[in-house]
């Protein structure tokens, strides 16, 4: 219907279809909008958005999916389908999905003017470990047709079993580009600029979005700057295996009041206690504190306190300090600060090997110092005390299994060549020491006969039931035999041995004396005095024994009588358990020693030595 105007031309009513005047807002686009709001669900997340792709949703476009709904190529651009209707969600995964083809190496940028595109498996493989990834890291929807079970294994690994066994048919179009690949390989377009590392983008943005996640969880502000230690410490964590699990373990100590009062100059570690010790005071680059967090960390993972011995303990730090500096200027970890101890005429020693070098120049002796300080080592025995403070327990377990993971994952992820004293020393971690009380049963097998039966006639007969008439010859032990199956144990029953320790001795020895059938063994308790027990049962010598005396500690004398016993064999060994604090022995016979963890005695010793754990 129409009406007149005052000029005489009919007047029409506007309806919804009529052309809209310039300036008024356009009519809302379904499509669009739900595009958008997927595209904002994905870069609201800083991993995807770090990748700075660009968005082409133009219907000229060529590279535009015509089934699908995305397709990513290698000049970073994501084509979407332009008038395609999904849901975000739906459009959140589609536009995730290509954007970690992206991040995931799948489409690299480059110059090359001709590009040889992927082929079906190669694809199919692609979206398949992408797929998986948005299952542990879900973002939108994924769609119906998506398999539920996925395949395990990396890219090239699933590509080389289908061309192999066949593509099933689940995973041929598991892409978001529908019936065509979502994948297009093309020439960098600026040729003015560097072709872009997408994968390595991607792969810093999400150890920082992670990292913030952690420190969201362990409740830290996120606002708070952070120390330099703690970012070199996280560093370690995040991009460097090899040493990330002990750093993820350990402690950083930073108190100004405790490095004074224990005058540490740089840093110190505690392997026990699991915490590094910082002068906060002291002002590095975030390369030079990585190095200084990776100099202690080895110290600690290498248990070079425990490897000391009966070696000086400081020039047994020192040694080990040229050691720990020359694998991480080798290795390229950070930047060595000025002044630490770094010698490369002993590149390819061992810590021994210059510890013997360097014991004998008095004069370079003077000169050195370790990070702790000059004439003080870095590698403390006890743990410091401070607010923070935590019960402590045995970590030897921890850091054997940390650095011996942290090196399988080096070397899988090809992050670069390590020092081949390094190397040995973690594949020495990889099997652990022989326990003290297989040591010493190895020990009882090689020296303690064990009694051999023999059969003859002259003993009661036996007879088998098939043949009751014929006799056959008794089996029995002639006491030659039984008698030289037989040893000595010196007990140490001062006052500074430890009552758990002696029981754990005794029972270690009466176990292993009832193993191999030993009918009896010498047993003397030695304090300020000696006193024979005489020959004893294994069941009684871990049971009724009563320690006689608590006084000094005098073995000499308990070895001498069993050296001038007219009963005790010649050739029977002698077990010699005690704490270290003793008098220097002479033993002229088989002989060795059980002394706790971290004893040292005051001589060299001549037969073997156990260490009690």
């Amino acid at each position: 219907m129409s009406t007149p105007t005052p000029h005489g031309k009919p007047r029409t009513k506007r309806t919804n279809n009529a052309k809209r005047r310039k300036g008024d807002a356009p009519a809302a686009d379904p499509a669009s909008e739900a595009y958008l709001e997927g595209r904002a669900k994905v870069l609201h997340h800083p991993a995807f958005a770090a990748l700075d792709a660009d968005f082409c949703r133009n219907q000229g476009c060529r590279l535009c999916p015509r089934t699908g709904l995305v397709r990513i190529d290698s000049n970073g651009v994501l084509h979407a389908h332009p008038t395609r209707r999904a849901d975000p969600g739906a459009w959140a995964w589609a536009i995730a999905h290509g954007l970690l083809h992206l991040g995931f190496g799948h489409v690299p940028a480059d110059k090359a003017d001709e590009r040889a595109q992927p082929d079906r498996f190669d694809l199919a493989a692609r979206c398949v470990v992408v797929s998986r990834f948005l299952r542990t890291s879900p973002v939108g929807t994924a769609p119906d047709t998506l398999p539920a079970d996925l395949p395990g294994g990396d890219e090239e690994q699933l590509a080389a079993r289908w061309r192999r066994d066949g593509l099933p048919a689940a995973y041929e179009g598991c892409g978001t580009a529908g019936e065509e690949p979502d994948q297009y390989l093309r020439p960098w377009r600026h040729w003015s600029d560097p072709a872009p590392d997408w994968q390595t983008a991607f792969a810093a943005a999400l150890t920082r979005s992670v990292s913030a996640a952690m420190d969201t969880a362990g409740g830290r502000d996120a606002a708070t700057p952070r120390k330099p230690w703690d970012l070199a410490l996280n560093w370690f964590v995040s991009a460097y295996p090899l040493l990330g699990g002990i750093a993820a373990g350990l402690t950083v100590v930073a108190d100004a009041e405790l490095a004074r009062a224990r005058d540490i100059s740089i840093a110190a570690v505690s392997a026990r206690a699991g915490e590094i010790y910082i002068n906060p005071l002291r002002t590095f680059t975030d390369d030079q504190w990585r190095f200084v967090l990776a100099h202690e960390m080895l110290h600690a993972a290498l248990r070079h306190g425990e490897r000391c011995g009966a070696r000086d303990p400081y020039l047994h730090n020192v040694a080990a300090d040229y050691v720990v500096n020359g694998w991480l200027v080798e290795m390229g970890i950070g930047e060595m600060p000025d002044g630490l101890l770094y010698d490369p005429a002993l590149t390819g020693l061992s810590v021994e090997e210059v510890y013997d070098r360097i014991a004998t120049d008095l004069r370079r002796r003077r000169r050195l110092a370790t990070l702790c300080g000059k004439g003080r080592g870095d590698i403390l025995g006890e743990p410091l005390v401070h607010p923070h403070s935590r019960p402590y327990t045995d970590l030897d377990e921890f850091y054997r299994r940390g650095l011996v993971q942290g090196f399988d994952l080096h070397r899988t992820g090809e992050r670069g060549l390590l020092p081949a004293g390094l190397v040995e020393e973690i594949r020495a971690l990889a099997h652990p020491p022989v326990p003290w009380d297989a040591k010493l049963a190895r020990w009882f097998d090689e020296y303690v006969p064990r009694p051999v039966a023999v059969r003859s006639y002259a003993r009661a007969s036996r007879r088998q039931a098939a043949t009751p008439d014929i006799p056959r010859a008794g089996r029995w032990f002639p006491p030659e035999e039984v008698a030289r199956c037989t040893f000595g144990v010196v007990l140490d029953t001062s006052g500074s041995m430890d009552r758990a320790l002696l029981g754990k001795a005794l029972g270690a020895i009466a176990s292993y004396a009832q193993a191999r059938d030993v009918p009896a063994a010498r047993v003397v308790f030695c304090d300020a005095a000696p006193y024979d027990a005489g020959y004893l049962p294994p069941e009684e010598i871990a049971g009724r024994v009563r320690v006689r005396g608590r006084g000094g500690t005098v073995l000499q004398p308990g070895i001498d009588v069993l050296h001038r016993a007219e009963d005790f064999p010649a050739h029977a060994p002698v077990l010699i358990v005690t704490d270290g604090w003793c008098d220097t022995l002479r033993v002229r016979r088989e002989h060795a020693f059980l002394v706790p963890q971290g004893a040292v005695l005051p001589f060299t010793p001549c037969g073997p030595v156990f260490r009690m754990e």
